[in-house]
């Protein structure tokens, strides 16, 4: 029986990357739209020939890595129970301990590590793809060093959650999701309020603005949008990336404005504070606040579907799974095989929202400074840095951009452009 399951999960995984492969590969079709060709948002205008050739091919490589790794991941959570794995591992973690918290770091040190060597593959594919384009600038050493500080801040955080999680489903079978859903309020509030000062140190070096006209002008604009700062930041991100970026992090007096000095490098003072008026959009359109809200509405509710859906399995197919009850570590692999399914699959919802501010934000941003010119420019640039794409299907779009298209961008921001001028 095991068998059985095991070679149905890998022979509908191999048909699904068949069919994945022959639609990115030889079906998609992403050619700009009559009306628009010529156009500002026409990627021939701005890209040459062999940046469109690149363009194409890095986005049906990248489409399908990222179509195919999630379901990836549910094939080695399937796998990992059935084999018995799960099992394994929870018993070179004996639960004799004192406190539990120690058995459930050897069960989650032990999974933690499995997964990080079964997927390492597909993630060195995917740097060695981003170096080969001309993206990554990121020396090997460097990119094991993240991935090292990623596994080891991502297994102390499991250790926490987990263990405060199946200590919940012990102690409340029936409400457990409530109470866990309670505690991922305060815990994504610290979150944020720490990443800018602790976390994101951990990876890059901030310091200071160097470039001080440019910062006076976008504190100026910081003052215009009512946002209050003193200081904006630069992230030394061409150690690892030829890529634009540019972002405000942070909440309360931890809120940070941060460039990355390839943007500098690479964007006029005009273009650069297009994209910080973009977003200070956020900021002034009080985005953060409205995201807070529906992550924790979508984690209420994805909590809930899990404590009725897990259960439901494991009276099912608990035999299969090689899990008795819910409240056993080794149920985890389960755990997260809904939770990445559920997140997966809400993921166009979320996308969607993002889109909409993110166009808000872009209206905000030509609201406040009147550049249509630079606005198109810096989109532009961010398509030419990056190799995007501009005109994504709609599967793409709506799994994927949490951003509009730069087709719709260029041409949203053209025809803003045109209203104010009539």
């Amino acid at each position: 029986m095991k068998k059985k399951w095991g070679l149905l999960a890998v022979l509908t995984f191999g048909l699904y990357v068949v069919a994945m492969y022959f639609y990115f590969f030889h079906s998609q079709n992403s050619e700009i739209p009559a009306a628009l060709k010529g156009t500002a948002a026409d990627p021939s205008t701005f890209l040459t020939a062999r940046e469109l050739v690149l363009s194409e091919d890095l986005s049906k490589i990248r489409n399908f890595l990222f179509f195919i790794a999630t379901p990836f991941e549910w094939l080695l959570y399937f796998v990992i129970l059935i084999a018995g794995i799960s099992c394994l591992f929870e018993g070179r973690s004996p639960s004799q301990h004192k406190w539990a918290i120690w058995g459930n770091a050897q069960y989650l040190f032990f999974l933690s590590l499995l997964l990080f060597v079964l997927q390492f593959p597909l993630d060195y594919y995917r740097y060695v793809l981003s170096k080969s384009y001309g993206i990554s600038t990121q020396p090997f050493s460097s990119w094991m060093r993240d991935n090292m500080i990623d596994f080891w801040m991502a297994f102390a955080m499991s250790v926490i959650v987990v263990t405060i999680l199946y200590w919940l489903i012990k102690k409340s079978p029936k409400r457990w999701w409530l109470f866990a859903w309670a505690l991922t309020v305060p815990f994504s509030i610290f979150l944020m309020f720490i990443q800018p000062v602790v976390i994101d140190p951990i990876y890059n070096d901030f310091s200071p603005l160097k470039d001080k006209a440019l910062e006076t002008k976008i504190l100026s604009l910081a003052a215009q949008a009512d946002i209050p700062s003193n200081h904006v930041y630069e992230v030394n991100m061409s150690e690892k990336t030829n890529a634009l970026n540019a972002y405000v992090t942070g909440i309360g007096e931890n809120s940070r404005i941060v460039l990355w000095d390839t943007t500098l490098n690479r964007l006029t003072d005009e273009e650069i504070l297009f994209i910080m008026a973009h977003e200070m959009g956020h900021y002034v359109k009080k985005d953060i606040y409205l995201n807070i809200i529906v992550y924790l509405l979508m984690t209420l509710i994805g909590l809930g579907g899990i404590a009725k859906i897990m259960p439901w399995m494991i009276r099912r197919y608990g035999p299969i799974l090689k899990i008795k009850q819910m409240s056993n570590i080794h149920s985890l692999p389960l755990f997260l095989l809904i939770s990445s399914f559920l997140v997966f699959f809400s993921s166009p919802l979320f996308n969607a929202v993002s889109r909409y501010q993110e166009a808000r934000a872009d209206e905000y941003a030509m609201e406040l400074m009147g550049n249509p010119e630079a606005a198109v420019s810096t989109f532009q640039q961010l398509t030419k840095v990056g190799l995007g794409e501009v005109n994504p299907s709609v599967l793409v779009k709506w799994f994927r951009y949490s951003h509009p298209p730069m087709l719709e961008r260029i041409n949203n921001v053209s025809d803003q452009a045109e209203k104010e001028l009539n």
